[in-house]
């Protein structure tokens, strides 16, 4: 994973952005896309294949779900961006309502051929 050399960014270029969705609709490898299209990783990570940045715990590369928030930097067009990846099991609700209080906006992903789910109008 690549360092960014800029550490001090002013509070105002700074940006919190969740990514929200129901189980499974593909927040994880949305994140990871937008990793590798900001330079920050040289490979496209696969929660299939357990090399996912932001799903680093043992259990979430086991089940192939994001269990806990995992906050990543970025920097596009001289701003900071904090990407949130959140859970999308409902059990993990209370984790997604924590991150929603420091976000500045979120990113919806919806499935196409689920349309949209429960846990995504829960968190929206």
């Amino acid at each position: 994973m690549k360092r960014s050399p800029k550490l001090d960014v002013d509070a105002s270029l700074i940006r919190n952005i969740g990514i929200i969705a129901h189980i499974d609709a593909g927040k994880t490898t949305v994140t990871e896309r937008l990793l590798y299209l900001a330079g920050i990783t040289s490979t496209l990570g696969d929660v299939d294949s357990g090399n996912t940045i932001t799903d680093f715990m043992d259990l979430e590369r086991e089940r192939g779900i994001t269990i806990q928030s995992a906050a990543i930097s970025l920097f596009w067009r001289q701003n900071r961006i904090n990407l949130i990846d959140t859970p999308g099991h409902v059990d993990f609700t209370l984790e997604v309502e924590r991150c929603a209080r420091v976000l500045d906006g979120a990113i919806t992903v919806l499935d196409g051929s689920a349309g949209v789910q429960a846990q995504t109008i829960t968190v929206w």
